[in-house]
């Protein structure tokens, strides 16, 4: 979810909680448009209020992807059009100016994004990641069985688990395990650019 949509529906969660009814109409649609799962759906369903319910909801959306915003947006828009103009209206205010590519706040040369990562480039990483590391390697496509295979065999060194699972994946997918691709699984763990800064140069 884009950075501006999380603070707005932080920002409004209270005004939320009190107006909006999360009733099945909405999250049968979210659930329609694959935004929410139906483990989500017990999740919600099982809270004791509807203030409850309203709350969960918005715990779940900001970790739904891009496109969670948009189609709650559009879950307001018959029962509680006021609430989707509010937060529109909102939306529109907000207007600080986007930010540069992920790639270029990191400092990554256009150059190397279709380029499989050096060795080089993994040790580095490798040293700067730390409690998200597991989040990035799952993302990037290996399963919790990869990352206990990376644990146990180097029990003593989160860099060289983190390291084991980053080579895992370069070997299993070849040409298609690319800068670009890396950068959008630490994009999406909430990695700052900063901490990458000297990780591809």
């Amino acid at each position: 979810m884009d950075p501006k949509h999380k603070r707005l529906l932080r920002s409004q969660r209270l005004f939320l909680a009190e107006e909006l009814l999360v009733d099945d109409m909405i999250i049968q649609y979210l659930y329609q448009e694959e935004i929410l799962t139906e483990s989500h759906l017990e999740e919600i369903r099982s809270e004791s209020s509807n203030r409850k319910k309203t709350l969960k909801l918005l715990d779940v959306l900001p970790t739904r992807g891009s496109h969670a915003f948009h189609h709650f947006i559009q879950s307001l828009e018959k029962d509680f059009p006021w609430i989707k103009d509010k937060l529109l209206g909102l939306c529109a205010e907000d207007s600080e100016p986007p930010l540069p590519p992920f790639s270029v706040q990191c400092g990554v040369p256009d150059h190397i994004l279709p380029t499989v990562p050096t060795s080089q480039h993994l040790n580095r990483l490798a040293a700067h990641l730390s409690s998200e590391w597991k989040s990035v390697l799952l993302d990037l496509g290996l399963t919790s069985a990869d990352l206990y295979r990376c644990c146990a065999d180097h029990p003593l060194a989160v860099q060289s688990q983190v390291l084991a699972g980053l080579v895992m994946w370069t070997q299993r997918n070849g040409r298609e395990a690319t800068v670009r691709r890396l950068l959008q699984s630490l994009q999406a763990a909430d990695i700052l650019p900063s901490v990458l800064q000297q990780v591809f140069v």
